[in-house]
């Protein structure tokens, strides 16, 4: 967060952290919030929340984002269930990809575990937990998320990687940098789409100019205009002073709409005529202004979909996609994961110890997928290096960073994957239930499904196979259940 929002902690000795980092603290227990609260404020500027919802809501009324998340898996409205904490790791780090999100939970067998450090989170610790130990892991990711605000604040000459797609992606990034036409980047969740953005902004005569970001995702749509377009003075309920907004802020410098797919279709043809011409209008103002800012946008959608479904105009699309990066999953870069492996061992040297893969584990290091992209394997490093300082990692060692089984996604496979013999077993115990079995694979695949179209009920009900209205009524019974 901006420096003159932090204060000076003189209770802190601890030369790591010399000011009050933001900690955002999310429990659905008041009595840990209460306890871990007064414990915490101490050293960090507290932010607590009891839910997914209300975590999102204060840091987006907060003046700066968390570097620092301690979340519990299991939140209202399902507190039995890791899914509430699952999709906030995933919000959290679409806000700011650097915050370093721990997980402080009850809910820890390996599944919960593995699945939490693949989606993004740097730690996972068990309740009940030792209150030493608890802050030792958040100075140590504190200090982590400070190398990375550092090493962000360096100017990227290239990307790391050697394969013929990441030597695709750097050639087009040089090619790119001048033009002064948008720049659409296409890619999973944490490819290093925001990296490719500044790459494009540092290698072009822009430069010196400045660079700013804005989450499309991250900001309620009706505060969006106002935080893009800025706002005059009483423009709006809580609107106490003028706001500039982005596109006057950058200049002529470059402008990064990252998950522009998440864009409110009424704010779509305002974006439509600032890259035409450059006119628009701050909220509350008829004066007409006039931007000189290169527009990058960023999604992990795909666009061209999202205009076939109607979500997205055609025109914008068209626009916005003149130029086009498609960033490659992790999985396809070849020898790009050892070059990895060694570029975030050095750049965390001052604070995570370096270490060595055996052969076994170099095989496995090679063959993983990597469903969360480069952003899981730096967090894999890290974890090696604080488990197995100067030492050598094996294969059973590595595997036990690695999510193999997603209990969370692959459904079916996991389901068939119970053996006759456990299935016996529990009957013969009279520990099965069927209709138990049934109502947790139909209320993940709605979760699921309603979470990939954004709480959009008919293209959930149509890749659920479902009638609309037959998805209102289960939706509705498995809440009350």
């Amino acid at each position: 967060m901006p420096e003159n929002k932090q204060k000076t902690n003189s209770m802190d000795t601890d030369n790591s952290i010399k000011t009050k980092a933001t900690l955002l603290l999310v429990d659905d227990d008041p009595l840990i919030l209460e306890g871990l609260g007064f414990m915490l404020r101490k050293q960090y500027k507290l932010i607590t929340a009891d839910s997914r919802h209300q975590a999102i809501q204060k840091i987006n009324t907060d003046n700066g984002l968390p570097s620092l998340a301690l979340i519990d898996l299991g939140l209202p409205p399902y507190p039995h269930k890791p899914d509430e904490g699952f999709a906030l790791i995933r919000e959290l780090l679409s806000l700011q990809p650097n915050m370093k999100v721990l997980v402080l939970s009850g809910q820890d067998n390996n599944v919960n575990i593995q699945h939490a450090l693949t989606i993004g989170a740097v730690d996972f610790i068990a309740k009940p937990a030792e209150p030493d130990l608890l802050i030792a892991r958040l100075k140590h990711h504190q200090r982590l998320h400070e190398i990375d605000q550092q090493r962000d604040s360096q100017k990227t000459v290239s990307l790391i990687g050697d394969s013929v797609a990441m030597q695709m992606v750097n050639e087009q990034i040089m090619q790119f940098a001048d033009s002064p036409f948008p720049v659409l980047i296409e890619g999973a969740s944490g490819t290093g789409k925001e990296l490719v953005a500044r790459a494009l902004h540092d290698n072009s005569i822009r430069s010196n100019e400045p660079f700013l970001a804005i989450n499309c995702a991250a900001i309620a749509p009706d505060l969006l205009e106002a935080q893009l377009f800025g706002h005059a003075k009483g423009a709006f309920t809580g609107a106490t002073q003028e706001h500039k907004g982005f596109f006057i802020e950058v200049g002529n410098g470059s402008l990064l709409l990252d998950e522009i797919g998440e864009l409110p279709k009424a704010l779509q043809s305002k974006l439509l005529r600032v890259i035409e011409n450059g006119e628009f209008y701050r909220v509350g103002e008829t004066k007409e202004l006039h931007s000189k800012a290169r527009v990058i946008a960023a999604t992990n959608r795909t666009l061209a979909e999202e205009v076939r479904n109607g979500d997205f105009r055609n025109d914008l699309y068209h626009r916005l996609s003149i130029l086009n990066i498609m960033m490659p999953p992790l999985s396809s870069r070849e020898d790009d994961v050892f070059l990895l492996l060694n570029a975030f061992i050095k750049a965390y040297a001052d604070t995570v110890s370096p270490f060595i893969l055996d052969e076994g584990a170099r095989n496995l290091w090679q063959t993983y997928d990597y469903p969360g992209n480069v952003r899981e394997l730096r967090n894999i490093v890290i974890r090696l290096g604080t488990k197995y300082p100067g030492q050598s990692v094996n294969k059973e060692q590595l595997t036990a960073e690695l999510e193999t089984e997603l209990s969370a996604i692959n459904l079916v496979e996991n389901t068939s994957s119970i053996s006759d013999d456990v299935i016996m077993h529990k009957m013969r115990a009279n520990e099965f239930d069927l209709d138990e079995v049934i109502h947790e694979i139909e209320s993940r695949s709605i979760r699921i499904a309603l979470e990939m179209y954004d709480n959009n009920v008919s293209k959930a009900a149509k890749a659920l196979k479902i009638n609309r209205t037959t998805l209102y009524s289960r939706v509705q019974k498995l809440g009350t259940n």
